[in-house]
């Protein structure tokens, strides 16, 4: 039973718990890409002192961001206008290598932006070999090389994606077993691509370890601006670019630059590369999470972690509250200040249960019954201690109307 909206009864700032959906810009982000939107104007592709002035910025933003995943090269970069259109370019690059082949393998617990793209692949004769989740959350990557194994010759497999850390439960696909995947589909001709959307910013990256040859990534996961992104692309790989009709981005991505939003970008890279070296700011997120969660588990009877026994960045704390909806939890929570959600930002005008959870062996019920909440750098003590106030008590209110 969803409860009329009333006036929040707390007069505090708001908690922010879903920094996966979407994080702040950093201040020192907002700084940096002030003075793009006044001073520095031009466009970067003219040959003129205002031009030259942004391209410059524009390779230093490359070269932050190529530093964040340990690319080789600046020139591996391409910026795009989010994690969805990089993923996509992948996607389509990747099918246009093998046009022959009509397989893709990947798993059914891939992002909307996967998954949506296979589908319409699925209405012109491709076959999506989704692989299932265990119990915990983790992809069974032993059934992918079963899958690569099964056609020696590969013929009929035009790529392969996967996700590095799911944005629903926080839960890491092990970047060995990737390289796994990564080395028996470099055997076989096969493109493989990665979507790291969840992982750049809270786990460190180093292409050379995962050895794919295609990787996404976002920069409103990492404090920088909506409405950019990256795709890393392996040297020697052929790109194919969705946007045609110019020379930009090294003739992989028409359109002029969204240069504030690229400039941004590249400092929340270097912002991101601080955080990821700084091993006690990473340990107090993640003491934050668990207390968050271990306080909860304690006080709420009928309460699971959704892939608590898997490895899982610091931050991500996937709940099911036995005997409650996760929409009107979610909905009751933002009336006393605390943004929370049930799953992906992108899936949420959709009410069905998570396909993530579904995935995992729960039933719809239990499904429909989670919240994710993920915390950020900025999260505080206070906030945590004040969490663990208003959850219980939403929860406590929704199961005493239940039927």
């Amino acid at each position: 039973m969803l409860l009329a909206p009333a006036k929040r009864e707390d007069p505090l700032k708001p908690i922010y718990f879903d920094h996966n959906a979407t994080t702040p810009v950093a201040p020192e982000v907002l700084a940096a890409m002030l003075p793009f939107f006044s001073d520095h104007f031009g466009n970067p592709s003219s040959v003129h002192a205002a031009g030259a002035e942004v391209a410059d910025a524009l390779a230093r933003a490359r070269s932050s961001v190529a530093r964040l995943i340990g690319a080789r090269s600046p020139r591996e970069i391409v910026f795009t206008s989010g994690g969805t259109e990089s993923i996509q370019t992948a996607l389509h690059s990747a099918r246009c290598l093998r046009p022959e082949a009509r397989r893709i393998v990947s798993s059914s617990l891939e992002h909307a932006a996967v998954l949506a793209p296979l589908d319409e692949l699925g209405q012109h004769g491709f076959e999506a070999l989704l692989v299932d989740a265990d119990s915990e959350g983790g992809v069974d990557l032993d059934r992918i090389l079963s899958l690569l194994d099964a056609d020696p010759s590969a013929a009929q497999i035009a790529f392969v994606s996967l996700m590095a850390v799911n944005n629903e439960t926080g839960v890491v696909t092990d970047i060995k077993a990737l390289a796994q995947v990564s080395a028996a589909c470099r055997a076989r001709d096969i493109p493989f691509h990665v979507d790291a959307v969840q992982r750049a910013g809270k786990l460190p990256i180093k292409v050379a370890d995962i050895g794919c040859d295609l990787l996404s990534i976002s920069s409103h996961k990492i404090y920088g601006p909506k409405g950019c992104g990256a795709l890393w692309v392996r040297p020697g790989f052929k790109l194919s670019p969705l946007l045609l009709g110019g020379p930009q981005e090294g003739d992989r991505r028409a359109g002029t630059e969204n240069t504030a939003a690229i400039v941004g970008m590249g400092a929340a890279a270097e912002a991101a590369m601080t955080y990821l070296a700084d091993e006690g700011a990473r340990e107090r997120t993640k003491a934050l999470r668990d207390q968050f969660e271990n306080g909860l588990l304690a006080c709420l009877p009928g309460t699971r972690v959704h892939g608590g026994r898997s490895v899982r960045v610091d931050s991500v704390s996937n709940l099911g509250f036995e005997g409650a909806s996760g929409e009107a939890i979610v909905m009751l929570l933002s009336e006393y200040g605390l943004c929370a959600s049930t799953g992906s930002a992108c899936s949420s005008g959709n009410h069905g249960a998570s396909h993530v959870l579904l995935g995992m062996g729960l039933d719809v019920e239990q499904a429909q019954g989670a919240v994710r909440f993920s915390l950020g750098r900025t999260s505080t003590q206070a906030e945590v201690d004040r969490a663990l106030e208003l959850v219980p008590r939403a929860v406590k209110e929704l199961r005493s109307l239940a039927p």
